[in-house]
């Protein structure tokens, strides 16, 4: 897994070579207690805004007490690296945010904008004679995947939510993913190490969709392993998801869904040589 975080980080490394890159203005985050703190976010004096999953491992009660304190005035990339560090978790997710700030810094440089998503289920396109596979519990995309005529398999860690229903089924079993033509999975197994399985399991899969506000890094590492969409939130309105996201209130209404589907996805070299064209 940690040769897929290395990856990640030397993708945004190579943003030094076109020229100077914003520093840390702020660690934004939700109030400690409310239903919609499931995600913090990193500013760069730019403006541009980097969000991951804040609850694993209780990181975001830490970044409460203290833990992130200090990072405002940092380069971007040195707190990015710490995203590939053996470290503890808050910093490995304070360097998540940062790449996926810096990825919206070379988005702006270069011109380019995400596609906008078809969908809440990661542009799959699924049908009755498709096997869904999806990575956490998710239930509003349940009725929408059974709706579509589909199976499913949900992979998810909690006993209590295992068990079968009528078209579906919970597992913690992460081998029962090699049956599933087409799998949805959240961001968050960037940060907990699981994406390496988890794609083993998937091999035979035609479509492996990683979704979710936390998915805004550069995919080339991604696509190179098998997954065919980086589906993640596109920030229209930064004062408003800011205000929102300080008040512990929902904020999508200060974003889009996106889908960058790798056969249309231009590459990261592609990017920088346009942002660095820009420059002169």
């Amino acid at each position: 897994m940690r040769a897929i975080a290395r990856e990640l980080v030397a993708a945004v490394e190579g943003l030094a070579a076109i020229g100077p890159l914003p520093r840390v203005r702020r660690l934004l985050l939700p109030p400690a207690e409310s239903r919609n703190s499931e995600f913090s976010a990193v500013e760069l004096d730019d403006g541009s805004i980097g969000l991951s999953f804040a609850l694993l491992g209780g990181a975001l009660a830490q970044l409460h007490a203290g833990k992130g304190a200090g990072i405002a005035g940092l380069p971007a990339l040195e707190l990015a690296r710490r995203y590939a560090d053996e470290g503890e978790g808050v910093q490995r997710m304070l360097g998540f945010a940062a790449i996926n700030a810096l990825t919206r810094h070379l988005y702006g440089r270069a011109g380019y904008t995400p596609p906008p998503a078809r969908g809440s289920m990661g542009d799959l396109d699924l049908g009755p004679g498709d096997h869904a596979g999806m990575v956490g519990l998710f239930p509003p995309l349940v009725k929408q995947v059974l709706a579509t005529g589909a199976r499913l398999t949900v992979l998810e860690l909690r006993e209590d939510l295992l068990g079968s229903h009528e078209g579906w089924r919970v597992t913690r079993d992460a081998a029962e993913l090699r049956h599933c033509n087409k799998v949805m999975s959240t961001s968050t197994v960037l940060l907990n190490d699981t994406l390496a399985e988890l794609l083993g399991h998937c091999r035979g899969a035609e479509r492996i969709a990683m979704i979710g506000p936390g998915a805004g890094c550069l995919p080339d590492a991604l696509f190179e392993r098998g997954v065919t969409l980086l589906g993640g939130s596109w920030i229209v309105d930064a004062e408003g998801f800011k205000a929102a996201l300080a008040a512990g209130m929902p904020w999508s209404a200060h974003a889009r869904k996106t889908a960058i589907a790798r056969d249309a996805w231009p590459g990261a070299a592609a990017l920088l040589a346009r942002a660095a064209s820009v420059q002169r």
